[in-house]
């Protein structure tokens, strides 16, 4: 099955450990100080976790995926927090955007869905999506998390009713992830679910490369919630649109 096919319903469930409202305040800190604008697109929102979050801060918000299930569960979890957050589905390699905004906003690993070669036109989409001035943020597994940690490894989260395994390997430049999950059904069986993920590996300067090609200007970039880039798992790139 395609990426998050399965893992749609308890991507939020398995991640409870990364510390989303710390991460949500960071993207929102680093906004208010850029003066980034009300209208954000969150693009490769998954279950749209940081939606949510800067719905709540004040922040007029769209999501997009290219997972309908991720699009759907997103949807389901905005109703029950009574937000109202419009979604689309979208390729971030071909995005259309139905609308434009004062800033883009593209967290956890979207765009290592992405391979390298076609970073610089999905980075002209983005940039046709931005008001002038606009801020485009983007947020990867870094070169020296996918190589060093995780590639050929095998990643477990056992739960009381799923159990997360991922086998992985590097081919080339990329990083093909074959996800299995067991989730426990309503008479205690459980489920066999597989699917695929491959992200691929950007280093910074490819990043920046392709940016630049697009006509963006390179504000800053760091490592996950501002911690030096050097070691970090997380490379965040911020950008405006001249």
């Amino acid at each position: 099955m395609a990426a998050y096919d399965y893992l749609a319903d308890w991507f939020e469930i398995l991640n409870d450990d990364c510390d989303y409202p710390a991460w949500s305040q960071y993207f929102i800190d680093g906004l208010r100080a850029l003066h980034a604008g009300r209208r954000g697109l969150e693009l490769g929102c998954g279950s749209g976790a940081f939606c949510r979050a800067l719905s709540r801060a004040g922040y007029e918000m769209d999501g997009a995926d290219i997972s309908p299930r991720m699009l759907a569960k997103a949807e389901e979890l905005a109703r029950a927090e009574g937000r109202k957050i419009g979604y689309f589905l979208t390729d971030a390699a071909a995005m259309r955007a139905p609308a434009k905004y004062d800033f883009i906003l593209s967290p956890n690993d979207c765009f290592n869905y992405v391979p390298c070669g076609k970073l610089a036109g999905a980075f002209r989409r983005v940039y046709s999506a931005l008001e002038p001035g606009g801020i485009f943020w983007l947020d990867v597994s870094s070169e020296y998390k996918l190589c060093r940690k995780v590639a050929d490894t095998v990643c477990a989260d056992d739960r009381e009713d799923v159990t997360y395994l991922s086998f992985n390997r590097r081919e080339g430049d990329k990083v093909v992830m074959d996800v299995t999950l067991f989730v426990k059904g309503e008479d205690g069986r459980f489920t066999r679910c597989d699917e695929t993920h491959v992200q691929y590996i950007h280093t910074e300067e490819e990043i920046l490369s392709a940016l630049l090609e697009a006509k963006f200007s390179p504000i800053a970039s760091e490592g996950h919630l501002g911690e030096k880039k050097e070691g970090s798992d997380r490379l965040n790139v911020i950008c405006r649109r001249p």
